[in-house]
């Protein structure tokens, strides 16, 4: 199942999950609810990440480069 789809429905999931603990006055399964929308969240943002290396690697390969250029500086 491609990722995108799978984060919606789990994201779908925690929200139907968190309003059902709400309902009920359970915090857990309201906690769940929230975990399981955020790693849904996560998930469709890490396709989407995915997504735009395949479409452009030279570019998503500069913009790492970059990054691990800085952050070589910060630290040394």
């Amino acid at each position: 199942m491609d990722d995108r789809v799978e984060g919606s429905a789990r994201e779908f999931g925690g929200r139907v999950q968190e309003a059902v603990g709400t309902a009920a006055g359970d915090t857990k399964t309201r906690a769940e609810g929230l975990y399981n929308q955020a790693s849904g969240q996560a998930q469709q943002a890490a396709a989407q990440f995915s997504d735009v290396v395949k479409a452009q690697p030279i570019v998503a390969s500069l913009v790492a480069l970059a990054i691990g250029y800085v952050l070589g500086r910060l630290t040394a």
